[in-house]
């Protein structure tokens, strides 16, 4: 690779000044687009057109709003690409606005709902000051970390939305992960941090022979229960009410689905000793987590790290850093892989 000298850097970035402003003023717009999108979502606009074509008029009778303030979102929301202009003051659902509506298969309306309300929003506006600390500043707006503040009553729906997010992005990835782990000679799988239990549920669903749990925070494991019973899997399903930092129960496989990235070096330590301490011989894991890949490159990931530092204190890593986990805590790496929305599946031997 040859090396760039910061004046050679300078004058490459300034070659075309009017482009360079341009996309910076696109970037700097960024938040308005995430709640114009938000506005989308929680208006239920998707839902609105989900039969065809409506007009400004008809929705906003529809929904109680603004009719003039309602054509202005849906006239945005189709300069995004999330709407399609039909003429005559009517606006369609494009194949991304359908992924805006309420309860279809690949919805990820719940996950832009966490993303642009009121908790995530706050501390990802102090981001500055958690790049200054080190750590998420969540505490300052919230009183507590996110998942305390998750987890008190009355924040119930915000809780329940979490764990929808959760499931959305579970399904985004959750078919190719499972399509790919090898669980020959595996009879319990334990989904830890698993939420609703999408990622075991569907492991069990192309298994029969496996028998599967999820070990979650008291108030996550009651949709799992939920889910079990929608798919028809409880006689093979269990869950389990726990902290995976004190300890995780015995399992032939445990799977760790967007875990790793919400907590620090020193607690990501922690989950993956008391996952290797209760392994059996033999025993396995699956990692399944973005992976920051090379410096300049659009990387998905190193956004994602961004709203893991204000938001949890977490971080995004590359293999490197991951790697370092593993070695520290008994695992050996094995196979990497791709499986959908820009996540990879690391799979870990007991050593």
């Amino acid at each position: 690779m040859t090396e760039t000298t910061p004046h050679q850097a300078t004058d490459e970035t300034t070659a075309d000044p009017a482009a360079d402003i341009a996309s910076l003023i696109n970037l700097i717009g960024g938040g308005v687009t995430v709640q114009t999108l938000h506005a989308v979502a929680a208006l239920h606009i998707p839902d609105h057109l989900a039969a065809g074509a409506r007009t400004a008029g008809e929705v906003a009778d529809r929904e109680g709003c603004d009719e003039r303030a309602v054509y202005r979102l849906m006239r945005a929301a189709a300069s995004l690409g999330v709407l399609s202009h039909e003429g005559g003051g009517r606006f369609g659902l494009t194949g991304r606005g359908q992924l805006l509506r309420t309860g279809v298969p690949g919805s990820l309306r719940s996950l832009l709902l966490v993303q642009a309300g009121q908790a995530h929003w706050q501390s990802l506006g102090l981001l500055p000051e958690a790049v200054r600390r080190g750590t998420s500043q969540t505490k300052s707006v919230l009183g507590s970390d996110i998942f305390d503040y998750l987890a008190r009553p009355e924040n119930v729906d915000q809780a329940r939305l979490f764990a929808e997010a959760m499931g959305e992005i579970s399904e985004a990835v959750t078919k190719g992960a499972a399509a790919a782990v090898d669980t020959d000679g595996v009879s319990s799988v334990l989904d830890v941090g698993g939420a609703d239990g999408h990622f075991v549920l569907a492991l069990l669903e192309t298994a029969p022979a496996l028998r599967g749990g999820v070990l979650d925070l008291p108030h996550a494991v009651d949709g799992a229960v939920r889910e079990a019973e929608r798919r028809g899997l409880t006689d093979r399903f269990s869950a389990v009410a726990g902290d995976f930092f004190s300890e995780v129960p015995a399992a032939d496989l445990y799977l760790l689905k967007t875990v790793l990235h919400d907590w620090d070096d020193e607690r990501c330590l922690t989950i993956l000793g008391n996952c290797r301490a209760a392994a059996p011989a033999g025993g396995r894991a699956l990692v399944v987590e973005t992976v920051v890949g090379e410096i300049g490159k659009p990387d998905f990931a190193t956004m994602s790290d961004m709203a893991t530092l204000a938001i949890t204190g977490g971080v995004e890593r590359d293999l490197d850093e991951f790697g370092v986990l593993f070695a520290a805590t008994g695992w050996r790496l094995g196979r990497t892989y791709p499986v959908g929305g820009g996540y990879f599946g690391l799979e870990l031997e007991a050593v």
